[in-house]
């Protein structure tokens, strides 16, 4: 099953994509609907409601009279906190009982107007974002609900600001033109990425190899990695020492192939091996054989520097995830080679012109593994420059 969170602000034009994203075969979970079920008339959650705020919630037909509860629950935080804890709960077991009755390989697509709101991005293999113009989403409003510009206006200022979304967004929809541009796009998403990411994951269907292809970089390396980082540490748990962003996309402006580095450090590879299957769940694979990293002394028994390697399963998202253990030297080495890089650009700058040598001398491979291992004596070098540099500044791995 692949888990996608729909979100956008009101009068986005969520609910055409919510519709496509339907029509071409995925499962859309609408929290909205849900919050409605559970106090319909009849459930028990509606009956909490009334013994907590008053029999005056009602419709003299005893439906949720919403206008009347909205003015007593949202009258200060504390009546807001009552009513999410009657509703929130209710609302997530329903959540989890219609993903349960989805079938093995189904695209969820689970619509949550405040998911950015609620910080729930970890929650999913990707989070769509719909967006566009305030003036439009304004028009809209008046068109279809009667709202009043001043009133639309505050409804859109008291929810996420296009800038927290765009920071959420895996997949950013602009909805601003004609209803078929945007449906184009969904097309696009669903038969490039949605369907081939579920097959990835269900199948455990590992990345192709690539040549080793350099790019300029890219200043949304740093979000797209902590989005991803936010889902490895919640399917670790408690598994997770620390989670992190390395390699060359997590030094500024250093070229890179555009593939994420990510370092999950664990406590043993016993514990990477007790989450192997949660983390290949939410979208990063394990790949099989023996992974471990170049051996930087003799004094470390080799087996230290053994680790767990998962490929991230976007196909438009390419990601190495390197699970180490806390017991070996590797994942510090990894911490101080990136922080010696951000904070000595004449050594970033060298590194730049030998990763652009060798991409170029090995354009023509099926993969990049020659470029690695050609790459990996100078690192191997700098690795005792950064190890001087940490002793004469006294750097420290800090927190993950």
């Amino acid at each position: 099953m692949l888990r996608v969170g729909l979100t956008g602000g009101i009068g986005a034009g969520k609910s055409t994509v919510a519709a496509r994203l339907a029509e071409l075969g995925a499962t859309v979970i609408d929290a909205d609907r849900i919050a409605r079920e559970v106090v319909e008339p009849g459930t028990d959650g509606l009956a909490e409601v009334v013994e907590a705020f008053g029999e005056d919630v009602l419709t003299t037909g005893g439906e949720l009279d919403r206008a009347a509860l909205a003015a007593k629950a949202f009258a200060d935080d504390t009546s807001r906190a009552r009513l999410n804890a009657i509703t929130h709960p209710r609302i997530g077991t329903r959540t989890v009982e219609l993903m349960g009755q989805t079938s093995a390989d189904a695209v969820v697509v689970h619509d949550v107007p405040l998911l950015v709101e609620g910080g729930m991005g970890a929650n999913y293999h990707l989070v769509l974002v719909v967006d566009a113009e305030e003036d439009l989403r304004v028009r809209r409003l008046g068109e279809s609900r009667g709202m009043a510009a001043e009133d639309a206006r505050a409804r859109i200022a008291a929810q996420a600001t296009r800038e927290q979304r765009a920071a959420a967004a895996d997949v950013w929809l602009d909805n601003s033109g004609a209803a078929d541009v945007v449906r184009a796009q969904v097309d696009a998403l669903w038969h490039e990425r949605l369907v081939p990411f579920e097959a990835n994951v269900r199948l455990r269907r590992p990345r192709s190899p690539k040549p080793p292809a350099l790019v300029e970089p890219d200043p949304t390396w740093s979000a797209q990695a902590e989005r991803l980082l936010a889902r490895v540490r919640a399917a670790a748990g408690d598994k997770a020492v620390r989670a992190d962003h390395i390699g060359s996309t997590a030094v500024p402006g250093l070229v890179a192939k555009d593939t994420l580095d990510l370092q999950l450090t664990v406590r043993s590879l016993g514990e990477a091996d007790l989450i192997s299957e949660a983390l290949s769940d939410a979208g990063f694979v394990r790949a099989e054989g023996h992974w471990f990293d170049q051996p930087q002394d003799e004094e470390t028994a080799p087996a230290r520097w053994d680790k767990r390697f998962h490929y991230g399963a976007d196909p438009q998202r390419p990601v190495n995830l390197h699970v180490r253990s806390a017991e070996g030297p590797a994942w510090r080495l990894a911490l101080l080679f990136r922080d010696w890089l951000r904070a000595n650009p004449a050594e970033a700058g060298v590194y730049a012109d030998i990763k652009q040598r060798l991409a170029r001398a090995h354009a023509g491979d099926a993969s990049s593994l020659n470029y690695s291992e050609e790459k990996q004596s100078w690192v191997d070098a700098a690795f005792v420059r950064a190890e001087r540099w940490a002793a004469e500044t006294g750097w420290e791995a800090g927190t993950g």
